[in-house]
């Protein structure tokens, strides 16, 4: 009885753990936790990884989502005491077998025009569009970022 009680516990446990840390592969591209900040006007920012475990680079070229009127690539940087956002229009670039974060403080979607605020554990669809023209689908969990997480 306990054992079927602990592995039970066990299995709960490790299928939790794949939901919290979600991702979705097509082909040698890996999009590792995309997730986006809880909102509370029409801007938002959303975060992911992409692993490229291929042989060639890919570009991350553009994103789209249903929640909001534009998603734009940008970087963050510090420069002289001062942050700065900018528009990165040829997108983002990921060497073969390199793994790129966009995180909060440096790369991330900017999600302009939101139709609603996001709030915490709505999921919203999201596609990426890369150079080659491969689309991947992902769904962005929406969550409270961590106090050393939100910098934008």
């Amino acid at each position: 009885m306990i054992k079927r009680i602990l592995i039970a516990a066990l299995t709960a446990a490790a299928i939790a753990g794949i939901a919290a840390a979600h991702s979705f592969t097509v082909g040698t591209l890996k999009i590792g936790h995309p997730w986006a900040a809880v909102t509370t006007g029409q801007v938002g920012a959303a975060y992911l990884s992409i692993e490229n475990s291929g042989d060639k680079p890919v570009r991350l070229k553009s994103a789209r989502t249903p929640a909001a009127d534009s998603v734009e690539i940008h970087e963050m940087s510090m420069t002289d005491g001062i942050m700065r956002m900018r528009d990165l229009p040829d997108g983002v670039r990921v060497d073969p077998g390199a793994k790129v974060a966009l995180a909060p403080g440096g790369i991330h979607l900017m999600l302009k025009g939101l139709k609603q605020p996001l709030a915490e554990k709505d999921k919203v669809p999201l596609t990426l569009t890369f150079e080659d023209g491969t689309e991947i689908e992902v769904e962005l969990h929406v969550q409270i970022p961590k106090p050393d997480e939100h910098k934008h």
